[in-house]
């Protein structure tokens, strides 16, 4: 969309999605079925707009950023959005009261209660989206009256090459699964973190805030590390390296914690605090910084080619380990194990992935 329509078009409709999507789930019909189909048809427009935003960052720092800034600009965009997230960590439990801590459950006016803090936090979310599409249809530039680098005034492949030289580039796939398996595991595990934590007598508030400060130290961390290679060049894979070591041992750290029958650990507030928000920094922080590296890597391909390949890599793992979950969700060990597991494969394949930066080289060659 960015390579065909352009930032500001594509913006435009993405987030015309978005507000369409949350009308939909605001349309007050008294009918349940039909109010299903309503908030579904909602979620699949929002789903349909979310790749592009996830995909944006890079697009966006080439188009309006110098090579010195990219990073940092891939990271603040990627990474801010991923607040909206950390933010439903807190809305969610804080607004809506959860069934299982509900007293007299069955009751009419507790379920009715229930009811109408959903209903406001859905026309909440409308008001803010609707906002957003105002401000971006009032003001978004395309692009900025002189390119920022050669890179970005220089030309692109077309849809067609790019997924030719994709599918044929080795070291694209290899980095492409480094990042697809943990992102999309623990994403998987992020979303039913309660369900997790609940055997092990962890409120859903609690879980909430694991997950609140696990984003918003991964947004700390990750515009600190993609500072970092903006003023150190050539170390994006060193980061990865020091960044996954760091998830594979506070998964591990994790999964053993909850096996205490086993492994006799301290299962303790502070311990499972630590270990959860530890590994959301250390994965969330990750994706500026691989999302650089696989520009560089398959340069001149369009940012949002390549990005959107590793994110629906990314959406298909969690996807596969959510369907398993269907099955076998009575006990979560399984799912505790895939974290350690998928970090130290991606680890591996970051040790083995020999490094490029050919958009770079572009930079600082034509420019001298």
């Amino acid at each position: 969309c960015f390579f065909i329509l352009g930032l500001r078009v594509t913006v435009l409709l993405t987030s015309s999605l978005m507000v369409l999507g949350a009308g939909l789930r605001c349309v007050p019909v008294s009918d349940i079925e039909i109010r299903k189909k309503l908030i579904h048809g909602g979620q699949l427009l929002n789903g349909l707009a979310g790749p592009t935003v996830m995909n944006a960052a890079p697009f966006l720092s080439t188009t309006w950023f110098s090579p010195d800034e990219r990073a940092t600009a891939t990271a603040i965009a990627s990474l801010l959005n991923s607040l909206g997230s950390a933010a439903a960590f807190l809305v969610g439990p804080l607004v809506v009261p959860p069934p299982n801590g509900t007293a007299h459950l069955l009751a009419h006016s507790n379920t009715q209660h229930i009811k109408d803090r959903i209903e406001a936090m859905l026309y909440a979310e409308f008001g803010m989206v609707s906002l957003i599409f105002s401000a971006a249809l009032a003001y978004f530039p395309s692009r900025p009256p002189f390119p920022p680098s050669v890179a970005a005034a220089s030309q692109r492949l077309s849809y067609r090459r790019s997924f030719c030289r994709l599918l044929s580039n080795f070291r694209f796939l290899m980095i492409a699964l480094a990042y697809a398996i943990p992102l999309g595991v623990f994403s998987g595990w992020s979303g039913v973190l309660d369900l997790i934590l609940t055997p092990i007598h962890v409120s859903q508030v609690d879980a909430g805030w694991i997950g609140f400060w696990s984003i918003v130290g991964g947004c700390v961390v990750g515009i600190a590390m993609a500072r970092f290679a903006d003023f150190i060049r050539g170390m994006l894979k060193f980061i990865l390296l020091l960044l996954l070591s760091g998830a594979t041992l506070a998964s591990t750290w994790f999964t053993l914690t909850c096996l205490t029958t086993v492994t006799h650990l301290p299962l303790t507030t502070a311990t499972l605090y630590t270990s959860c928000i530890l590994l959301g920094i250390f994965l969330n922080s990750s994706v500026p910084i691989f999302f650089e590296l696989f520009v560089e890597t398959v340069y001149p391909v369009p940012e949002g080619i390549s990005c959107g390949v590793v994110t629906f890599l990314s959406n298909v793992f969690m996807g596969v380990l959510l369907f398993f979950l269907t099955f076998y969700h009575t006990e979560f060990s399984w799912f505790n194990w895939c974290l350690p597991g998928s970090c130290l494969l991606s680890l591996l394949l970051i040790l083995c992935f020999r490094e490029s930066y050919d958009r770079l080289y572009l930079d600082v060659v034509v420019s001298v």
